[in-house]
Order: C-alpha cells, then structure tokens, then sequence
C-alpha cells in the first residue's frame, strides 16, 4: 500500500484541527480547547525556532566555508540580494495593481465611508497633518451634524494592548537614525543575539563574518572547524526529521487554538470578521496566490527550466503546509532547507548561505499585504493616494521588509510605519487586525516559496543543481533517509 506523503498528512491535520475548533465553539469547549491542546501547538513552534537558530549559524559558516574562493562569496551574496529585492517589487506591484482595480475598500456603503472619512480629518486636525486630497469634509454644512456626532479620532482605533505595544514599537524604529538598520545587523553580545529569533541578521552577519576567516587561515586549522560545522549541521537535521514525524499531530493543535481564539463560544464571531473584511480579504489572497502559482512559476521557468511546474510544488509542499500553519518563516526553515536540498537539488552550499538570508530579509508576501492595507484603509477613509504616494509605499515597504524579523504579525508592525510615510493614522491597524492572523498564514507560504525560487535560480546560475524528480517528496522526512 502507498504510504501518504507527509504533507497530505499535515492537511488532514490542519482541517481536523479547523473542524474541531468549530465543533468546540458550538458545545461551549473554546476554553478546554485553549487551555488543553492549544499549547502543543505552541511547543511545536518552539522546537522548530529552537533548531532553526543553530541550524542558521552552522549552516551559513559551512556553507560559507565550504564556497571555498572569497570571491565567489560576494559574487552570489550580491546576486541573492538582487533576486530577493526584484520578486519583493514584484509583490508590492501586484498588491497595488489589485488593490486599485478591485478597489475593497469601496465596497461598503456610503454613510461609514463618510463617517469613517470625517474620523480621519479630526485626527489629522489633531495630529496637524495635511488633508491628503485637498477636501475638507468638516467645513461642509451638510456634514456638521454628522460631525458633531463622532467624538473617536478614529472609527477604526480601538484601545488594544497589542495594538497600542505595535504602534510603539514602530514609533522607536521610525525614531532610529537612517544607519540603524546597518547597525542592528552586527551584535553586541553575540550569543544575546542567539536567545532571540528577532535577531537572525546578527546571527547571519557572525556566520558569514566566522566563515570568511575559515576561508583566510591555513587549511590543516580550518578543516577540523569546517568538519564538526558540517556534522552539527547533520544532527540538527535528522532533529527536524525527528519532528516532522510528529507534525500532523501539533498542526491539529495549532489550528485548533487558532481558531477557538477567534470564535470562543460563538462561532458567528469568526462569519462577522470575515464579512467585514471580506473583500479586503479576498484582495490580499487573491495577490498571495498570484505569487505562488503564477509569478514564483514562471521565474523558475524562465531562469531554470528544467524542474517543471507540478514538480516544484511537489517538492515544497511539506514545506509550505508548515508554513502555513506556523505563520513563521524562521520556525519553516529547516524544513524549507531539507525540501530546497533533497527534492528540488540544489548543493547545500547554495542553501545554507541564501536560504538563511531569505527567511530574514525577503518578505514578498509581506510587502503585498503592506500595500493592499495601507491603500485598502485609505479607500476606506474616502482618500485617493497619488501615484507619487503610492510609490512611496512601494518604496517604504521594500525597505521596511528587509530589517521585519522572520516571526508571526511582524508585518503589522512594519505596517504602521507604512501609514505614516504616506501622512495616515496607525492607529488603523486596528480596522484589520482580526484577519492578520489568517491572512499571516498565507504570506508566510509565500515567503517560504519565494525563497525557494530564488535559491533555485541562483543555484541555477553558479551551476550547483542537479534536479531528480521525486515520486513521494515527503519520503525526505523518514527517518531512516
């Protein structure tokens, strides 16, 4: 009998957990599920984060070690950051070409947009802000009333402790000095900088750093550092082996608490998310899913070639179905290495040093989310962005990606410092933070295979893939492969 592959098993996995949920939220067990399953789901994140941080280091000083030519180094550094910065502008151009041809967030009646739109011109009054198109609803006769009716600076701005904790920790980024960034790359307290996930920059800057000094000593010295490198990167992979056996299991209890946390006892909560948000929703998936089955295709088919379009989902779909129910690129990347080496065949010194870097710096699904938000609230808010305000969003939000650490709702936070580029409240996150949570899980899949591509077209390029179609992909995670 065929055995089932490993991520059907995660699918059937992450339904059962959504079916539960439902089924818990309808017999009044939300608080059993939350308190009693819910947190396997937590463990199995952080067994994936705790080997992805030591898989990171030893896999960037090996594969660095092992390129072998200094120079060959900062040739595929500078190719791996160009491919990562064109698929991003590739994102953020999708997410605005929908998001003004489908236009969400005109979409709901008139009288909220109006309210909404008032809201908007008392908070730039207050916070003395231009008015973005020049028209002022508070001065019209036919709208005071109205206006002496909304006493919130913002219909959309609730008093939420993770909301107000974002909007915090945007302002303390938006207040740092240009070079900040640059600064936050190189640690201070190297093994500070390993307790915390935030930090894989630091991580990948001390990797690269110690593997080029590998490369500048005596090979009788370095070789017996490069061999245990080699071998602890081994070890930390059979432990993602031993892991994934049990992934279907702490997938059901993901989801399960994922959505016992939005429904509680009430499952008509989750329907009255949605339908407020349903077609800014529908923007945002529709953009994720352009990425994923159209844009990252036809890269790989214009740079690559030779793996054809089925065989390179295959090869990344236990890779993605963990993306999707971790919501976190750093928890995936152990896993997003092993698919990248074994089914798709691209030589561990390719994977080791630009998969890394990707999980960090390379946000596609991200950036694409950034721009459908910030012009979906402005739409919303009965503002029309100019194209000069438009582009600074695709500029803002490129920039913003590459420093946004690879864990879960970090866009948001990146989010806020969006709306201000373009002169708009932050506090609007608040309008659509019931969805980042879902609409996370599929930016994270994209991110993921994002990731994949670009290691699979720079691989392509210095020559170091040897594609082999797979029947079972999944067959990677057994244990005794």
């Amino acid at each position: 009998m065929k055995k089932l592959a490993l991520h059907w098993k995660i699918i059937i996995g992450l339904v059962l957990g959504i079916i539960w949920a439902l089924l818990s939220s309808q017999l009044g067990w939300s608080e059993f599920t939350i308190d009693w399953i819910a947190p396997f789901g937590k463990i199995f994140i952080n067994l994936l984060k705790l080997i992805a941080v030591p898989l990171v280091l030893v896999s960037i000083i090996s594969g660095v070690a092992n390129i072998g030519d200094p120079s060959s180094l900062g040739r595929m550094g500078g190719k791996t950051l160009l491919a990562y910065l064109i698929t991003t502008l590739f994102a953020v151009s999708m997410g605005l070409l929908l998001v003004n041809v489908i236009q969400p967030g005109k979409l709901i009646d008139e009288q909220s947009r109006i309210d909404n739109r008032i809201s908007y011109e008392i908070w730039a009054a207050s916070e003395g802000h231009e008015i973005k198109d020049g028209i002022n609803y508070l001065q019209d006769p036919a709208f005071f009333e109205r206006a002496q009716k909304i006493t919130d600076l913002s219909k959309g701005e609730l008093k939420d402790a993770s909301v107000t904790e974002k909007m915090q920790t945007a302002e303390k980024t938006k207040e740092s000095t240009p070079l900040q960034p640059l600064v936050d790359i190189v640690p201070e307290n190297f093994f500070f900088s390993l307790t915390d996930n935030g930090l894989m920059l630091q991580i990948i800057f001390f990797g690269i750093f110690f593997g080029v000094c590998l490369l500048l000593i005596p090979n009788e010295k370095s070789k017996p550092v490069t061999d245990f490198m080699d071998s602890a990167m081994e070890v930390f992979l059979k432990m993602v082996d031993l892991v994934m056996q049990a992934a279907p299991f702490f997938v059901f209890a993901l989801l399960a608490g994922v959505v016992s946390k939005m429904a509680g006892d009430d499952i008509s909560k989750v329907y009255e998310i949605f339908k407020g948000l349903s077609w800014y929703s529908l923007t945002v998936f529709l953009g994720l899913m352009l990425m994923i089955f159209l844009i990252y295709p036809l890269l790989v088919k214009i740079f690559v070639k030779k793996i054809p379009y089925k065989g390179f989902f295959k090869a990344m779909a236990p890779a993605q179905t963990l993306a999707f129910s971790t919501s976190s690129s750093a928890a995936t990347l152990p896993v997003t290495m092993e698919c990248v080496e074994e089914n798709l065949g691209v030589d561990k010194k390719i994977t080791s040093f630009v998969l890394p870097i990707g999980a960090t710096v390379n946000m596609d699904g991200t950036c694409l989310y950034q721009a459908v938000a910030v012009v979906f609230l402005a739409q919303l808010h009965m503002i029309d962005l100019t194209l000069g305000q438009q582009l600074t969003i695709v500029l803002t939000a490129t920039l913003a990606s590459i420093g946004s650490a690879a864990v879960p709702s970090a866009g948001l936070v990146m989010l806020i410092i969006v709306l201000e580029s373009v002169g708009l409240n932050p506090a609007w996150i608040a309008i659509i933070f019931p969805v980042d949570r879902i609409l996370d899980m599929f930016r994270t899949v994209v991110n993921v295979t994002g990731d994949a591509t670009v290691c699979t077209i720079i691989a392509k390029g210095e020559d170091m893939l040897n594609y082999v179609p797979h029947d079972n992909p999944s067959e990677t995670f057994d244990l005794d492969s």
